[in-house]
Parts: C-alpha cells; structure tokens; sequence
C-alpha cells in the first residue's frame, strides 16, 4: 500500500499475515482483554471483527518482542489503532531529537535516557506493525531507523557537550546550539551512514575532533575531555534499564582500536589514514557520514579523507587486496544446495554481504575517476553502476530486488526477540514463525522463494570475480575461501596429519578474512597465505598437530600486526620449527605468547640460543629496559614487561636444548634477583616521597627457598624476608605523612608485596610468600634485624634452620646485607645434637608424607626418595657439619654444589648416586614447569612434551623413564634413611 501523512492500520483491507497457532490466538485475545479494560480502542478492537483485528492478533503471535512491548506500555497499541502511522513515528523522533532539552530545570542524564528509550520503544513498536502490515517498506523502515538513531545520537552529543560547557571542562561558541562549531564529529559507518539500519542493529561510530575549533578550556586535557564524554555516550546510548535501549554501540572501526582513545584527533586520524590505512578501512568509509556533533565539520573531514577513500588512478595493488578479500568468500557457483533453516542471511552463500560486497569493490576500483560511483547506499550505487556500464541493467534490477527480500527477511528474523541475529531458525515450527511474518502460506513457498533469490545473487557474484583463490601443494588442494569446507582440502589436510582436517579449515579460513589485527592489512595475509602450505607441513609432522595448529591460532588472534612475523617465519624455518615446537609440546609458552606477543620480539635477536643468560647479560637488558620510565607505575609496567619476556626467553633456550634445567634455574633466580632489586628501590623512593626517610633507617631483602638456592622454576613463587635497622631514638620518619617505625618499615613490605604480586595490564611478576619470616603469618611482615638475629638463636625450630641453610641476601643496604649474612653464617655455625637434628629432620619427612602425600611418580619434589628428600639430606648435613667437624657452603649455593661441599659426610657412591638423581629431576621438572600448569599428566599432556620429558630424562620412552625414575628414588629414600640418623 502507498503510505501518506494520513495512512492508519485501520485502512488495511486485508491481513497480509497469518497467526502461529490458535493457541497463540487464545493467548493474545486473552491478552487484549485485560488491556481493553483500561483503553477504549482496544476494546473496540476486541469487540469488533475484521482486517485490523487479524493482523494485530496474527503480530502479537508471531512476535513475542512487540507482544511484550504492548504489556508493558498498552498505551502503545491504543496510539497504533487510533493515530495515523506516519506522523506518530516522526513525532517520536523528534522528540528523542529534542531529548536534550529543558523545558523547566535541567535535564539530567538519566532523564535524557528514559526520554531517548521511550522514543525508541515507540518508534520500535509502530515502525515493526507497519512494516509487518506493509504499509511500510524496507527502504521506509531502514530510512525511518536511521533517523532515530541520528536524532538520539545528536541528542546525547548535545547534551554531553553542554554538559562539559556547564562543568568548565569545554567553552562552546553558542550553548543554545551545543554542536555547532564544537569541533566534535561523530560520524556513522556502514549501515547507519548509508541510512539502511537494521530492526536490531548496533550502531558503528567514530569519533574525531578538531583542536583548531579550541573548545577545550585546557587544551592539554582534549583527548580526556572527549574520551570521557564518549564513554557516557555509550552508556547513554547502550545501557539497559527498566526502560530498556537506545542502541547497541561499537567504535572499534575508529583508526587502531586497541591501541587509541574513543576520541581521535582530526591530524592522528589522517596520520593514521594516509600512512597506515588499509583497504578495509577504504570500503568502510565509503559509507561514513556524519551524523551528530558539528556536522560542517564532519563534511570538511570526510572532504579530507577522498583522496584515501577514492584513489585518482587504478590502484593495482588495492585491486589485488580487493580480489584477496573476495577470495575469503567461496564462489560456488551454484554448486550444491542451501540449507534453509541455520542459513545467515548477511553472511551466508548468496546473502546481503556478497551484494554489499559486489558494490563496493567497485566504487574502490572506480570511484577516484568517477564521482557519481560515492554514492552510501546499496540500491542507488547499483542504478549509478549500471549507468556508467559497470554491469548491466538486468544486474541491477535482480541484485536490488534480491537486498531488499533478504533485509525484509532479516528484519523478520530479528523483530521476533529484538536480538541482532541474521540467522534463520534451526526448527520447523520457528522457520513458519519466520515465513509467515514474510507473507508466505508455508515454510515451503518461503524456502523456495528464498534458495531462489540468494542463487540470483551467488550467479552474480560469481560472474564480477571469475577467479578463486587456490594454493596448491605437493600433497594436495589447499583452498580457504568462502563458507565451506572444500572437499580436496579436507583429504589434504587429513593426510598431512589432521584428525579434525573441517576445524583446521576453519581457523585458516578465519586468518583470510582479515578478522585479527595481525591478518588485516593486504601484505601480511599475501605473506600468510604464502605460508600457509609449509605451516601446515611443519604442523603436520607434530604429534597432535590439530592442538599445535589451534595454539598458533590463538597467538596469531592477540598479534598487534602479523607482516613482520609471517615474512620471518617464511625465510626462517628453524624458527617456524620453533614455533611448532612451543606450539606442540609447551602450551603455558603458547598461552604467554598469546596473552603477551610482546615477548616473541626476543626471539628476533640472532643471538638467543647462542647466548647464555648469565647475570650481566640480564642485568644489562633489564636495565637498558626500565630506565626510561619516568614514574612509579610505568616502572613496575616495564619491569612486568621484560621479566615476562626474559623469563620466555629463558624458557625457549631450555625448550631447544640451548641450556640445561641448571642452568634455566640459576638464570630464572638472576631475573627474579634484579626485578626484586629494582622493584624493592622504586618501592622506596615511592614511600620516601609520601612518608620521608626513617632516620639512620636500612632495609635487606632475604631470598629464602628455592630463589635462596638459585633453583625457581618457571612459574615459581618467591620465598622473601624483608629486614630492617634504624637509629635507637627515632621514633617517626621526616615526611611531611610521618610514619613510625613499624608503620614505616611495615608499608614499605606491603608496597613491595603489592608491587611484585598485584595483577595488572601487564600481568603478575611473582606471587610471593613471607611464611618463613620469624613466627610465621602471625608476624609482623618486617623483621627488626635484632629481633630476627635474637628470634633465629634463641626461638628457631630445627625447620626454621633447614631453611636458613638456603638463605641469601638479595639486595639493600650494603651494611645491613653483611649483618644478615654474619647472622646466618653464627646461626648454621653453631654445633648441634646430631641426634635431636636427625629426628626432627626424619620427623618433618614423615609429615610431608602424610600431609601431602605424592599423586603419582611424576610428583618429583614429593615422591620417597624425591626432591625433597635431597634437599633434606643437604640441609641435615649443613646442620651438623660443625658438630662433626665438616666444612659448609660459605653462603647459600644450589642443592647439588651444596652437596659437593656436605657430601664429604657421605659414602662416594650414595652421593654419586644422590647427584645424579637431582640431575634428572632438575631436569624433568624444569621442563614440566615450563611447559605445563600443574603436573606432568602422560595420559593428558601434549604430545611433544612427553618428547621433551624423555629428552629430559635421558630415555628413548615413556616407560623407561618411568622405570628409572622408580630405580633412582628408590635408591635416594634408602640413602636418606642411612644419612639421616643420629
């Protein structure tokens, strides 16, 4: 029908749709009964009979989302039965134009909200029937959509900018008119700048602004200011209240989403575009429009951007880029059938994107030397295409008749929950939902007519690009284009090594469209796709080639841009086989690699696995690192960042071969040593500045544990003791916060746990542990060093001085250091009752056992006769060395150098013997730790870790191993027992 200012639903002569089920009908009669209690109209309705009736009974079945509607607001459907269409819905959106508005008092942001989510209910609801009752086209209800959120968009642009006016944040030219000669541009992509929205759609926005307009009161905070007020934007807009939503808002197409604020300036983003702007980013703006905000400003921008958008000349490498990112869509040329029900609509074989596509290639391809092919939306830019002969006039008329039966279809699909979904239903029953809001009789007349328009549109499809994309190789077909799997590739894949050759595809389909930063530009997936044939090899030749491959996938996803990487990987094969390697046997590498690709940049240096980590070696990159920053966070940032990368790297030469378990270990204690150090200095001059200096005050840290005896693991914790001195008579430091002494000494231990163990951006650098200071949890987290030398001689249990055998001072004041160290060395030098040492020694074991009992052989530390049994040996002699007249360790060493002093105490065999079993599982532990969370699982763990685990062990299998370790802890718990005792 031809809709007028005058046109109501009354006028309709005939219902063009048809109700669910009866039971359905029962339902929303019932319904509008109740509602025609307290409005008239619909009473009328009710009592009546005719076209109205049906139809508004058949809507209410159909869609549950209008049904609701009406509960909550009956007023809505009274309106609809009595007022013309039109003029309703225009009235509503200019009242959400107007939303801003005071008309007495001030309009604040949750006033704004409800006033912009009632227009929009209305203009939901009317638009919906009338679209339904065909009163209403596609194009009139994409057109009247559209306004609303450009009028709601402006609204919120206006009142956030008055807003800034009124706090003093920003000084506008004329506060009456908000937008006006702001400088603020909000601009609408895709199919809200081409005024073709969607009944559920989000709405795709950029924001730029223009320093020269110099609205900012302190032009130093622009970007903040403007940041800020397009984050309440989205709120505004987004946020769902009892009222409901304005739109769903997304502003990742503005230039590097993940790394720029909400709100770019006018220079960054044409720096942006004319140095770094891909072809995407040019198909994107061709539909761009301003749409709130200065909107002169807005047209002078985009006057700006022609020359990126539009190219004068044929750019033949963006006609390449163009006809790869066709390649990622399979030309089918009518092959096969279509499923109807699941079928995408948008995105599907013969769907809305393919005709979106259709055009757009060619307005890149021509639109810099013919101006009339600029044109936004779809429909005129296919009149405009066959004008200047670009294709036909029979293409034309069937492409534009196809968008606009699959937009009616999608806006079926989507007015029946109000979700933003462009797939049909899986079910019988919900696809007759589907066609019967389309006018069919049934699914079947809806399927046919449906397979018919979307092989209309992959005929013509197939027609503008001819060529496909395939890569061959010498096993075989290997072609990832479009929405299905290929058949040859499937077969190809399979015997390259794939179990799950159709998930493989799809992943590698996935790369192709350009959806990960590191895929997006043109160059990186010609190098990718390059690569591609050999990647797959390399995987294929791992065992569980499909995880390996799946784990590449998820680091190449959180890659920042892939170019560098890709052409790397292509001219490098022993690095590809690397990265198969990590991906295959190591997944905690992989997840570090894919949480933080930042750590990847160090495998580039050439001279990583021919470098050993030593301690100058690592001191000089960390500190080449950290001594730019400028403030306290940014220094923990940086420090977080190259232990993250150094600890990665550490675990790569050992991943190789590079290193041994050893050496991995005593290189992981070098990076925690000079983190701690620098960690523990920021802290200090941090509380300094707050809290001033404790007179004659000096701070030691102690390395207990496993970072005492230069043996952490990749993932370990850090066993700390923090000790402190100050003058006799001071009571508070000099600060202008003065603290007292345990206050002082107390916060600077609590910053430092803080600084080491708080998670951030940039994750965790070591969980750390203070139980072994004096008294345990119950006390203070900073120890006097008098209090700790009177509680070591005089408190201490016989556990309490094993621990002491593996203490180390890391870093502090010079002087107090010594005093730490003279007091461990007087502790361990006192002799003691061998037998009351040996006892609580054989007691402490015996606890373990029972308190943490091994879960299998590969429980290293805990197994009879494993680590710790090793350790303990190591430990009882040290404590008995000066009652049986033995030398010591002068200072806290590894367990195995430990024992090369102690193990004179020993019989040369049981040591040999004891030696060589911290060896191999030094060696099988470090590798376990690296590679996986948790314990080494045969049964669970990838299989290139169980290759890396035999390597480790020195045996051929699985088994072998297995049984070695059995002989090997066997022999040391016997050891144990003999050494152990009085």
């Amino acid at each position: 029908m031809s809709v007028t200012e005058a046109t109501r639903f009354s006028d309709l002569s005939a219902s063009p749709i048809r109700p669910l089920s009866q039971t359905e009908v029962k339902s929303v009669l019932s319904d509008l009964k109740d509602w025609g209690k307290e409005h008239a109209a619909i009473a009328r309705l009710l009592a009546g009979e005719g076209p109205l009736k049906d139809f508004i009974v058949a809507a209410f079945t159909l869609s549950p989302y209008l049904r609701d509607t009406a509960r909550i607001d009956p007023r809505l459907l009274a309106r609809a039965l009595d007022e013309p269409v039109l003029p309703a819905i225009e009235a509503a959106i200019a009242r959400a134009r107007a939303a801003w508005k005071a008309e007495e008092g001030e309009v604040t942001e949750a006033m704004l909200m409800t006033r912009l989510r009632v227009a929009k209910r209305e203009v939901a609801f009317f638009t919906a029937l009338a679209d339904l009752a065909r009163i209403f086209d596609a194009r009139r209800t994409t057109a009247l959509l559209t306004a609303l959120a450009e009028a709601a968009t402006s609204a919120a642009i206006d009142h956030l900018l008055l807003s800034a006016h009124d706090s003093g944040k920003l000084k506008l030219p004329d506060p009456a008119h908000p937008s006006e000669k702001s400088g603020l541009i909000v601009l609408g992509m895709g199919k809200l700048g081409a005024a073709e929205l969607n009944y559920s759609s989000d709405i795709d926005l950029v924001v730029f602004f223009d320093p020269m307009a110099n609205v900012a009161v302190d032009p130093t905070e622009t970007v903040e200011t403007f940041s800020r007020l397009v984050r309440r934007l989205i709120r505004i807009m987004q946020e769902r209240t009892a009222d409901g939503y304005v739109f769903r808002t997304d502003l990742r197409l503005r230039p590097d989403p993940g790394a720029t604020p909400l709100a770019i300036s006018f220079d960054s983003a044409m720096l942006y575009y004319e140095g770094r702007g891909q072809n995407w980013e040019r198909a994107a703006f061709i539909k761009a429009k301003p749409i709130a905000g200065d909107l002169k400003a807005g047209e002078a921008f985009l006057k700006g951007l022609v020359p990126f958008v539009f190219r004068k000349y044929l750019d033949y490498a963006a006609i390449a880029d163009i006809h790869s990112i066709k390649r990622q869509i399979h030309v089918h040329k009518g092959h096969g059938e279509i499923a109807v029900k699941g079928h995408n609509v948008k995105l599907g074989r013969g769907g809305i994107r393919e005709i979106e596509f259709f055009v757009q290639t060619q307005q890149l391809i021509a639109g810099g030397r013919v101006p009339a092919l600029r044109l936004r939306a779809t429909e005129p830019m296919l009149q405009e295409l066959a004008k200047a002969n670009w294709i036909d006039a029979a293409t034309a008329e069937e492409l534009t008749e196809a968008y606009w039966f699959l937009r009616d279809v999608e806006h079926r699909v989507q007015m029946v929950r109000d979700e933003q979904s462009h797939v049909l239903p899986e079910t019988e029953a919900e696809l007759k939902r589907i066609a019967f809001m389309l006018g069919f009789a049934d699914t079947a007349g809806f399927s046919a007519r449906l397979v018919e328009v979307l092989k209309t549109v992959e005929r013509r499809y197939a027609a503008l690009f001819e060529q496909e994309a395939k890569l061959s190789s010498e096993t075989g077909n290997l072609v990832f284009t479009g929405q299905k799997d290929d058949p040859d590739t499937l077969e190809t894949l399979k015997r390259l090594g794939f179990e799950r050759p159709a998930d493989i595809s799809r992943t590698i389909r996935t790369w192709h469209y350009g959806r990960y930063r590191a895929t997006q530009s043109v160059e990186a997936r010609e190098r990718l796709t390059e690569l591609t044939p050999e990647l797959l090899r390399v995987f294929g030749e791992s065992k569980r080639a499909d995880e390996a491959l799946l784990r590449f996938d998820n680091f190449i996803s959180g890659l920042p841009a892939g170019i560098q990487l890709f052409s790397l990987l292509g001219n490098n094969p022993a690095l590809l086989s690397l990265i198969v390697n990590i991906m295959s046997s190591a997944p905690r590498l992989a997840e570090v690699i894919a949480a933080k690709p930042h750590v990847f940049d160090g495998m580039l240096d050439p001279g990583l696995l021919a470098e050993l980590p030593t301690r100058a070696y690592l001191a000089a990159r960390i500190e080449g690192f950290v001594s730019g920053a400028r403030h306290y966070e940014e220094i923990l940032d940086r420090l977080r960042i190259i232990a993250a990368e150094q600890r990665f790297l550490i675990g790569i030469r050992l991943l190789t071969g590079a290193i041994t378990g050893k050496q991995a270990a005593r290189a992981l204690t070098h990076v925690a040593d000079l983190i701690v150090a620098a960690a523990l200095k920021a802290v200090l001059e941090e509380i300094e500045a707050a809290h001033g200096k404790f007179p004659g005050g000096r701070v030691a840290l102690v390395g207990m544990g496993k970072l005492g005896s230069f043996e952490l693991t990749a993932g370990s914790d850090i066993d700390l003791i923090l000790l402190y001195d100050h003058d006799s008579d001071a009571f508070e430091s000099d600060g202008p916060k003065p603290l007292d002494n345990m206050k002082y000494f107390i916060r600077i231990t609590q910053r430092l746990i803080a600084a080491l163990s708080a998670p951030t951006a940039e994750g965790v650098l070591y969980e750390v542990d203070m139980r072994l200071r004096p008294s345990g949890n119950k006390g203070p987290v900073a120890t006097r060093i008098n209090a700790f030398a009177k509680y070591q001689a005089e408190e201490a249990w016989t556990w309490e001085h094993m621990a002491l055998t593996r203490a180390r001072v890391l870093c502090g004041d010079e002087s107090l250091m010594q005093e730490a160290e003279a007091i461990f060395r007087s502790v361990l030098g006192r002799k003691r009752e061998t037998g009351k040492v040996a006892r609580d020694v054989a007691e402490m074991r015996d606890l373990i056992d029972k308190e943490k009992p091994p879960k299998d052989i590969w429980d290293l530390k805990l197994i009879p006769g494993g680590l710790i049994d090793i350790e303990f040996i190591a430990q009882f002699l040290a404590l008995v060395a000066p009652a049986r007249g033995a030398a010591q360790p002068e200072k806290a060493v590894a367990t195995g150098d430990a024992l090369s002093v102690l193990g004179a105490m020993m019989d040369p065999n049981d040591l040999d013997t004891v030696q060589k079993a911290l060896v191999l599982y030094t060696e099988v532990s470090q590798i376990v730790r690296l590679c996986v969370d948790g314990g080494f699982d045969p049964k669970e763990a990838p299989a290139g870790l169980v290759d890396l685990v035999c390597r480790a062990g020195d045996c051929p299998d699985l088994r072998t191993l297995e049984a070695e370790i059995r002989r090997v802890s066997k022999a040391v718990r016997k050891i144990f027992q003999g050494v152990v005792k009085g």
